[in-house]
C-alpha cells in the first residue's frame, strides 16, 4: 500500500511493546532522570579485583529489510572496541560487545535486550537501527544506563539517557537541497520515502524549505517497510510532472526502487536525491542504476580526510579485503563507541563538546546542538564522488 498525501505528513504513532528495566547495579555514568557524569577512575585491571566485563548492547539490524547494514556496523564498532580494550577497557574492565538484532521486522528486539539486562547485564547501549526500532527500546522501560544512537535521524526531542550522535535532516538535507535547486533550476519535486518517523520529519522539512524557495511539491508519498509497490509509485512519479525526487526509504526498499527507477527510462532525465543510500546500496543496486543519482551523507568511504585515510588503513587492515564496504550508516557504530568513550572520561573541548575521536569531525554539545560536515556527493558506477562540501554552521 502506497499512503499519498498533498499536506503536512502528521506524526506515526508507535506502541509500547513489553516492558524491561536495565539493572541498576551498573548505572556507570548516568543518574536515572538525570545528567550524565564521567567515571571515576579505580585503577583496577583486568583480572585484579574487578575483572567483571563492562557489556555493550550493539542493537544493529541483521535481517530484514536494512539487514545489509548489519555486517560493516558490527566490524566498525568491533574495531573501535578492540582499540578501546588494547588502551585499557573501561578504567581497567575488558568491553564486551553484545550483538541484538535490531531489524524492523524482528518482533524480540525488546525481549533480546531483557533477556540480557536479567541475564549478564548491560552497561551501555549503542544503537543503530530506524526511528521506529528506538521508539520501542525507549518506550519498553526507564533507561538506567547511557543509549548512544548513532544514524542520521529525524531530531526533535529524545528520553533522558538517549545521546545522538547523528545529523538530523536540517543538518544533512536543507543544504544540498538548496544547492541542487539554485545548480538546475528543480523546482517541481517529488518526495518518496518509507512510511516511519524519520522519512515523515525528512518530508515535512523538506516541503517547508522548497514552499519557501518558491518550488512546488507534486507528490508525497510513503511505503510501508518491504511491501513497495514500485510499479505504482513511479507511475505517479511520472505523471506528476516532477522534475527531481527527493528519496527517503532505506535499505532493500531503496535497492529495488533504484533498480525500477532504471528501468523505467526515468533516471535519464530526473535526479535523485537520497538521504540514505550508502555504499552497500549501491553495489546492491548496480553500476547501471547510478544515473542521476545524489546523495547527502555526513560520511562517505572516499572521504579524502587525514582522519578518513588512516580509519581506512585501520579497518583493511583488521578485515583484509574481503570486509564489509565502509558507508555511512555502518561507520557511525565507530562514531557511537568512541562518543561513548568520551562521554564515561568525562573530557570536553572548549566549547563544552565531548572529546572523542569522530573520524567526522562532529562536535556534540547535546542533541540539540552539535554539528558536522556534510557531503553532497554522485553516485560513479559503484562509489560516490563528492560533489560538494558544506562547512558545519
Amino acid at each position: 500500500m502506497i499512503r499519498f498525501t498533498t499536506g503536512p505528513a502528521a506524526t506515526p504513532r508507535i506502541a509500547t511493546q513489553g516492558a524491561f528495566a536495565l539493572p541498576a547495579r551498573r548505572r556507570l555514568g548516568l543518574r536515572p532522570g538525570g545528567p550524565h557524569r564521567p567515571l571515576r577512575d579505580t585503577g583496577r585491571m583486568w583480572g585484579g579485583l574487578d575483572a567483571e566485563p563492562y557489556r555493550l548492547a550493539l542493537c544493529v539490524p541483521t535481517s530484514g529489510t536494512a539487514g545489509l547494514w548489519g555486517a560493516s556496523s558490527l566490524a566498525c564498532a568491533r574495531l573501535a572496541v578492540e582499540q578501546w580494550n588494547d588502551e585499557g577497557g573501561v578504567r581497567g574492565r575488558e568491553v564486551r560487545l553484545h550483538l541484538i538484532d535490531a531489524s524492523d521486522e524482528s518482533e524480540s528486539v525488546e525481549d533480546d535486550l531483557a533477556e540480557l539486562a536479567a541475564g549478564t547485564g548491560i552497561d551501555a547501549i549503542i544503537g543503530m537501527h530506524t526511528s521506529s526500532v528506538r521508539e520501542r527500546i525507549t518506550s519498553a522501560g526507564a533507561l538506567t544506563v547511557p543509549f548512544v544512537y548513532t544514524p542520521l535521524y529525524e531530531g526533535g526531542a529524545l528520553p533522558d539517557g538517549v545521546y545522538a550522535v547523528g545529523e538530523t535532516p536540517a543538518m544533512q538535507l536543507l543544504p544540498p537541497l538548496d544547492w541542487m535547486i539554485e545548480r538546475w533550476r528543480l523546482s517541481r519535486w517529488f518526495l518518496a520515502g518509507n512510511d516511519y518517523l524519520w522519512p515523515r520529519r525528512t518530508h515535512a522539512l523538506a516541503r517547508r524549505r522548497l514552499v519557501e524557495r518558491g518550488c512546488s511539491v507534486v507528490g508525497d508519498a510513503f511505503v510501508p517497510l518491504g511491501r513497495c509497490d514500485h510499479d505504482r509509485l513511479i507511475d505517479a512519479i511520472r505523471s506528476s510532472g516532477a522534475q527531481a525526487v527527493l528519496l527517503s526509504m532505506v535499505g532493500q526498499d531503496a535497492i529495488d526502487f533504484g533498480r525500477a527507477f532504471r528501468d523505467s527510462g526515468l533516471a535519464e532525465r530526473m535526479p535523485r536525491l537520497g538521504c540514505a543510500i550508502e555504499e552497500n546500496g549501491l553495489l546492491a543496486m548496480g553500476a547501471e542504476c547510478s544515473e542521476g543519482l545524489y546523495v547527502a551523507s555526513g560520511y562517505f568511504a572516499g572521504l579524502a580526510t587525514e582522519r578518513n585515510g588512516a580509519f581506512r588503513e585501520r579497518y583493511w587492515s583488521r578485515f583484509g579485503e574481503r570486509a564489509p564496504a565502509l558507508n555511512a550508516l555502518g561507520q557511525s557504530t565507530w562514531e557511537g563507541v568512541t562518543f561513548l568513550r568520551g562521554l564515561l572520561d568525562g573530557s570536553r573541548h572548549a566549547d563544552g563538546s565531548v572529546r572523542y575521536d569522530s573520524i567526522r569531525g562532529t562536535r556534540w554539545r547535546s542533541n540539540e546542538h552539535k554539528t558536522t560536515p556534510i557531503y553532497l556527493a554522485a553516485a560513479e558506477g559503484l562509489g560516490f564522488g563528492i560533489v560538494r562540501t558544506f562547512a558545519p554552521t
